[in-house]
This record gives structure tokens, sequence and C-alpha cells, in this order.
């Protein structure tokens, strides 16, 4: 396994990361994956505008350096949000991949969440089908406090989430 590229998180720019975001999220089921049932499908640009004027809500565009031979500063591979202690909105570029990005934009959004934002905890919520997701999490320390069974259906099946917490290292 190749070790994946450093991400940096930069605050996420309505007009240029709300084109990458529906671009990334192209059916019903992808929007429900990556936001519960916050958002109504088609996802559009008054929806995440919305979304980024939430009070507290803090959202980041991953960007990841280019190849080393290649001139270009930086393009986005991911996105990620935290309202709260509540981790969410966690999105790789299709792209992009099985690459290890999961695990590197989520383990700087934790760095960042028990650093710079000094929270107590981290939560989320993951659907049980997302086992990769799932993986990335537990091997970041996050444990499953609840599971809530058949609590969205999408497309005729239900599915279970997994509500899960990490606390941070600082006590």
């Amino acid at each position: 396994m190749t070790i994946p590229p450093p991400l940096s998180l930069i605050p996420y720019r309505p007009a240029t990361d709300a084109p990458l975001l529906r671009s990334w999220v192209t059916t019903p089921a992808e929007l429900m994956t990556w936001a519960g049932p916050s958002f109504s499908w088609p996802l559009d640009d008054a929806q995440l505008a919305a979304y980024a004027a939430e009070p507290g809500r803090r959202i980041w565009t991953a960007v990841s350096p280019g190849d080393p031979g290649d001139h270009a500063v930086g393009h986005a591979v991911g996105h990620v949000s935290v309202a709260g202690t509540r981790l969410g909105r966690v999105l790789i570029a299709p792209e992009a991949r099985a690459h290890g990005l999961g695990r590197a934009l989520v383990s700087r959004a934790v760095e960042l969440c028990f650093g710079e934002l000094a929270l107590p905890e981290i939560t989320l919520g993951v659907w049980s089908h997302n086992t990769a997701a799932i993986r990335i999490y537990e091997k970041l320390g996050f444990r499953t406090e609840r599971v809530i069974e058949n609590v969205e259906e999408v497309d005729g099946t239900p599915w279970t989430a997994h509500q899960m917490r990490l606390a941070s290292p600082h006590g």
C-alpha cells in the first residue's frame, strides 16, 4: 500500500467547492450516504449555500498536493465538516478513493478538532453498510456507542446507523 500524500484542510469556498460536491454526489443514495437526510435530491446550490451558512458549522475542503512532477499547487480531493462536536459530511472525490485519503482526511480533521478547536470529544454517525468508513474510524480510535436499526429507508432498503465517539486525548 502506498502512503497517501499529506492533506491540507482549507476553508470551504462555495463558489468553487459547491460544483465539486455536486459532481461527487451523483445519486440519491450517495447523497444519503454523505449527508443523511439533511439534504434533498437533487443537491443544488441553494442547499449548499444554506449548509455553508449554518451557525457554528466549520467546513473544509481537503486539498492534496500535486504529484512531485506536477506543477499544480494542489487539487481538491475531499470534504469534511464539524458542527459542535459532530464530525460529518466526510467525502472523498470518486477518482481519489482507495488510496488512503479517507484515513488521511479524517486524521487531519481529528487533529483540528482536538487541537485548534479544543473539542472534548468527537461524535459521528455512519451507515452500517459503509464498512470502509467504519474501519477508518475504528483504526483512529472511534468506538460505536449505539446502533440505530432501520433509521432510514433508501430505495426500499432499511439503513442502520452507528453512532460513534472518540474522546480527546487531552482529557
